[in-house]
């Protein structure tokens, strides 16, 4: 049996349709499992796309990060993955409603449904020697999702330029919750 199928008869009986309690789980064994999470989302194992949607699912609900690494992690056991840039893609972008009173919900490549709001929040995370600076999305307990290009275009029709202590910024409204892309005159000027 290979480490992923015997990592995967470990979670028998989780549901892969939420997340597992993993900030609950202290295991007392740890290694280091040859899964990588590429920047577009797609999880390999030993090199190779790992085919099967509701594997990755039941993967992606023991996921937890811990001082700027990756785990799956079970009530027995933690293994050490590789995350090229965030562990998800935002790859759907649907809007309720309006300004102030509008609602966007993001749906991941894994399937997961995020509210951006108070908990969930749109952010840019700045890189080294890169101009072009993505956004992401909390989607839960430090795990985040990478906002595709696409959806990125879709989220920037939502935006609008309101005033904040007296500067425009430029962002957009989601659960009573203002995310700021930058003070609108640097974006005009670039």
């Amino acid at each position: 049996m290979t480490d992923l199928m015997r990592y995967a008869a470990d979670l028998e009986g989780l549901s892969p349709s939420s997340p597992a309690p993993v900030d609950q789980w202290n295991p007392s064994r740890s290694g280091k499992i040859d899964i990588t999470i590429l920047r577009d989302g797609v999880w390999f194992h030993e090199g190779a796309p790992i085919e099967r949607a509701r594997l990755v699912r039941l993967f992606s609900t023991v996921l937890k990060r811990e001082k700027g690494e990756y785990y799956l992690v079970t009530p027995h056991e933690k293994l050490k993955i590789t995350v090229e840039d965030a562990p998800f893609t935002a790859v759907l972008l649907t809007a309720e409603g309006v300004e102030e009173k509008q609602t966007l919900t993001f749906t991941t490549n894994i399937g997961d449904k995020v509210i951006a709001g108070p908990e969930n929040g749109i952010y840019f995370k700045k890189r080294s020697g890169n101009s072009n600076v993505p956004p992401y999305l909390e989607v839960r307990h430090g795990l985040a999702a990478r906002i595709t290009r696409s959806v990125f275009y879709d989220l920037v029709g939502y935006c609008k330029t309101y005033e904040i202590d007296g500067v425009h910024h430029f962002g957009v409204w989601s659960e009573g919750e203002f995310f700021s892309f930058g003070r609108a005159e640097d974006i005009v000027a670039t």
